[in-house]
């Protein structure tokens, strides 16, 4: 294993997690009859600090990956996109993959290969106290938390690191049935919102940690674990937030969807960037919606997360930009 490291710089956003190899059949149909197969890559914390760095702010993500060329590909294509990358190299665990088949024109299918990757392997030595301390965000989601044991102890320990160092915790609960059980996830997620100031959850995924409601039950639920910014996530419905005391409710920018993976991941990543802006709570759902439903205009996880610049296109009525 090793680490390549220029030197720890500031920060705005610091995130970490898996990215895996990603490889997308181009047309609708079975994976089976399948003849091409596009490759790309992606992951939750990789497809935030990409659409974070497209608007404009400044982001490092460390990744354990596979001394491997689909670990090669991951970096290379993450730092491409302008974010800081700090590497872990692990010679004896593959680079995770995932598969995404369009089996319908509008319905994906995600199949993960994925256990006993490098990843997985992710220790509390990977994510030092000093790069947590640079940053003045922690990105984190529920994801990582899945992956192993060790793996959800680095993510803890980030966590109460950044409380320490008075650093702005999110969260994303981003809950993956196919990596563990909803109890077990419940449990351990409704530990993370307790240490988390910004939380981002599905209606389904705030469920599992406070019991079934209505949207704003949900939020007010999740808030009184501590967080002081709720975002409940409701796709095609928009958004509901529970900002400080205040409700907020935002609805969804009307398009023809091709590809909705990474959806939320860019709605994270358009909300927090006017966080850090210091923009007011409406102005950053405002971002969000249009941030979110960039991503879903084009095939792939986060191909699609928009320029800053870009951003006033979904609002205008010509469809020619001079």
């Amino acid at each position: 294993m090793s680490r390549i490291d220029a030197g720890i710089a500031p920060t705005e956003v610091l995130t970490f997690g898996e990215t895996m190899a990603l490889m997308r059949t181009d047309s609708p149909g079975p994976l089976a009859t399948a003849h091409q197969l596009a490759l790309g890559i992606g992951g939750a914390e990789t497809n935030v600090a990409i659409a974070l760095r497209r608007l404009g702010t400044d982001v490092t993500w460390i990744g354990r990956v596979g001394d491997d060329g689909l670990g090669e590909k991951v970096l290379r294509e993450v730092a491409a996109e302008g974010v800081r990358v700090v590497p872990i190299l692990d010679p004896h665990a593959p680079t995770g993959l995932m598969i995404k088949e369009r089996r319908t024109g509008d319905h994906t299918r995600v199949t993960y290969y994925r256990a006993s990757s490098a990843a997985s392997r992710l220790t509390p030595e990977d994510v030092p106290a000093e790069r947590i301390a640079a940053a003045r965000l922690l990105h984190v989601t529920g994801i990582t938390p899945a992956l192993s044991a060790s793996a959800r102890e680095t993510v803890f320990a980030a966590v109460d690191i950044a409380r320490e160092h008075g650093v702005t915790v999110a969260l994303d609960l981003n809950y993956r049935a196919a990596l563990w059980s909803a109890e077990e996830a419940g449990e351990v997620l409704r530990e993370l919102v307790t240490r988390a100031d910004i939380v981002f959850a599905g209606d389904d995924e705030a469920a599992l940690v406070v019991g079934t409601g209505e949207c704003a039950d949900l939020a007010r639920g999740l808030a009184a674990l501590g967080p002081a910014q709720v975002i409940i996530k409701r796709g095609d419905k928009g958004a509901h937030a529970l900002i400080e005391g205040e409700v907020l409710d935002v609805e969804a920018v009307p398009i023809r969807p091709v590809d909705t993976v990474g959806a939320g991941d860019a709605f994270v990543a358009g909300y927090l960037a006017e966080y850090l802006a210091g923009e007011d709570p409406a102005r950053r759902l405002h971002t969000a919606v249009r941030t979110g439903a960039f991503a879903c205009l084009v095939a792939g996880d986060w191909e699609g997360m928009p320029t800053r610049r870009e951003l006033s296109l979904l609002d205008s009525t010509d469809p020619v930009q001079r």
